[in-house]
């Protein structure tokens, strides 16, 4: 029985949803790609990245403090960082060459502090003898409650901007628009630094870029609506937000066409309760307002906060890759004490439903980052995930089948 509901108190901006409840869960086939896992560290850090850090050819790990280089896979210091209330300070990596010398740096945040800071790759000899690598700041965004970071370009103009997602309702979103050094000047000039474009009043726990209102235009989702791009520079024009909805949403959200039918839906996980679920669109009502079809892909487990998507099985489709976020709140989100696990699934065009497969149960969970790369170069996708358990890679042995 499908009935609509409004998921906006206020009603101006209602966006109505239609409720099919639980579909039933295919049974999880016990890992019909086999993934072998290769712990790297135990602390409490929960973000990640994949790059070739020494330019070897081989593609090696950034997580916090340390890089771990690929074959021995032991920790090399990178950066210092302050735990806090068990969180460590810093809400992701990103690997990207800040000075062009050729050598990956990493551009990270904190939750707690509004400073922007890169790390300079030592380089050979640097990297050798285990050197810390030097800090350098972009600038202060002034924004103190980042509940999680992206590099994202949204003026498509090959350099990417630095946006921030807020766990208060009211704080601003901001784009950051990044300077980088020019390439061998070591002068204040030619320092890194940023300027800061509001979007908007409203935010909220979760973000996701898509086109969402099908209009050819990346737009922005957060906990309590959606802003709408306007039509050229996005740096130039109003951002017009609609208020049609309050759901907290994981980080990130990601809209796509998952059923092919012309219309982008969206995919979500419950950030600190239970559920994964998709949207799917079916366009916009007489008043104009969009209408959804809420389906649970999962709901047997809770801290759903960091979905990632990638072709797993080399079919060229991509599949979801989520997972139970380790004590996300310390223990006190509904679940937050339960096991971890890690999760794919895979869309039947066939049922319009989503088969949910085990990677792994009571191991491996998850951080704030999922990435995926095939790091060994045998010719399938591997995952790299952090979180309060630790940092592993998970080997898939779907190129070992033969």
């Amino acid at each position: 029985m499908k009935n609509s509901f409004p998921v906006c108190n206020s009603g101006v901006f209602a966006l109505a949803f239609l409720v099919i409840g639980t579909l039933p869960h295919s049974a999880s086939a016990e890992h019909p790609i086999a993934f072998r896992i290769k712990p790297l560290t135990v602390d409490a850090n929960e973000g990640c990245d994949i790059a070739d850090v020494d330019q070897d050819g081989k593609l090696d790990v950034v997580a916090g403090r340390n890089w771990y280089r690929n074959g021995d896979w032991l920790p090399r210091p990178l950066r210092l960082i302050e735990d806090k209330s068990q969180y460590v300070h810093s809400n992701g990596d990103f690997a990207y060459d800040v000075n062009k010398d050729g050598f990956p740096d990493v551009i990270a945040g904190d939750y707690f502090s509004g400073e922007l800071a890169w790390y300079e790759n030592p380089k050979a000899n640097g990297l050798k003898l285990g050197h810390l690598w030097q800090r350098h700041v972009f600038g202060d965004t002034g924004q103190t409650t980042n509940e999680i970071a992206y590099l994202h370009d949204f003026d498509a103009d090959g350099v990417p901007e630095w946006v921030t997602n807020q766990w208060v309702d009211d704080k601003p979103v901001l784009i950051s628009r990044l300077t980088f050094p020019a390439a061998g000047k070591k002068s204040k000039a030619d320092a890194a630094s940023l300027s800061t474009f509001e979007v908007g009043q409203q935010n909220g726990h979760g973000m996701g870029f898509g086109d969402i209102n099908n209009d050819g235009r990346e737009d922005i989702l957060i906990k309590t609506g959606w802003y709408e791009r306007p039509e050229g520079d996005p740096f130039a024009s109003t951002w017009t937000f609609h208020a049609d909805w309050e759901q907290k949403f994981s980080c990130p959200v990601f809209v796509r066409d998952v059923d092919s039918d012309g219309l982008n839906d969206v995919v979500w996980g419950n950030p600190h309760d239970f559920g994964v679920y998709v949207w799917r669109g079916l366009g916009p009502d007489a008043d104009g307002k969009l209408n959804f079809e809420q389906q649970t892909i999962d709901d047997t487990f809770s801290q759903a906060h960091c979905l990632h998507f990638a072709d797993l099985d080399g079919d060229g489709k991509e599949e979801l890759i989520t997972g139970k976020r380790v004590r996300a709140h310390n223990g006190r989100d509904p679940g937050g004490n339960e096991p971890p696990v890690m999760k794919y699934f895979v869309w039947d065009q066939s049922s319009g439903s989503f088969t949910g497969h085990i990677i792994d149960r009571g191991m491996v969970g998850i951080g704030l980052q999922i990435r995926t790369a095939d790091i060994d170069a045998d010719g399938d996708v591997d995952i790299v995930v952090p979180g309060k358990e630790g940092t592993q890679i998970l080997f898939s042995q779907l190129a070992d089948k033969d």
